[in-house]
């Protein structure tokens, strides 16, 4: 980790100033098991404290470390009451199916490239490719992966790139107009010449970046 952070420091200085305000790269990672996606699932489009509360009530019912079995014993109504809504449910009871028919082997994801293991995750329902790059990120501990989708990385890119420079430039302009500026996230294009500079380590410039706007992630 101190490779990448001493990568990142001297190859971009917006970034060495992140740094230096978050401190040590403290990034915590889970096992590349059925567990770890299943979590990911849970914690889609939810903030980590709403998230956390649920997928507690959720391990409760179906046990811990959570398994194709303890998924797959549970009504939908038990589902709903640990705060589930119908369509989580549904892709957690399709990624139990396919990990229990053998459609996902997650010894295999280790030996597998980037790409290759967002094919084989988003096969299952409600997987799509921010939830495979989380679980490349934080269970497989690949270093280089920059999502592009991610809320909290696009407005972190916007705040410390993007708005620094319109924030410049609207000093050439009247007070009321530098007022009007929207926010406008930057596109996946934008964010790939942003991170240029951070390869091979654009997972933990990524965590920064979640750090600095005080984003919950796994």
């Amino acid at each position: 980790m101190r490779k990448a952070v001493s990568h990142l420091k001297k190859s971009d200085p917006v970034m060495r100033t992140i740094i230096e305000r978050i401190g040590p790269c403290r990034m915590q990672f889970g096992p590349p098991e059925f567990h770890s996606l299943a979590e990911a699932i849970v914690y889609q489009q939810l903030n980590g404290k709403a998230a956390e509360t649920i997928f507690q009530r959720f391990a409760a019912l179906a046990g811990e470390p959570l398994t194709p079995e303890g998924i797959l014993k549970l009504s939908d109504e038990q589902m709903r009451s640990a705060g589930l809504s119908k369509q989580k449910s549904a892709y957690l009871k399709d990624l139990a199916a396919k990990t229990a028919a053998g459609l996902l082997d997650f010894p295999r994801l280790s030996s597998l490239p980037d790409a290759e293991v967002i094919e084989h995750l988003t096969q299952v329902k409600g997987i799509g490719l921010w939830t495979a790059q989380m679980f490349l990120m934080f269970s497989l501990k690949r270093e280089n992966v920059l999502p592009t989708g991610d809320f909290g990385v696009r407005m972190a890119m916007y705040r410390h790139y993007l708005d620094v420079q319109r924030a410049r430039a609207a000093k050439k302009t009247a007070a009321k107009n530098a007022r009007k500026r929207k926010i406008k996230l930057p596109t996946p294009g934008q964010m790939e010449k942003i991170a240029k500079c951070w390869e091979p380590y654009r997972s933990v410039a990524c965590w920064y970046l979640w750090q600095s706007i005080d984003t919950k992630t796994l």
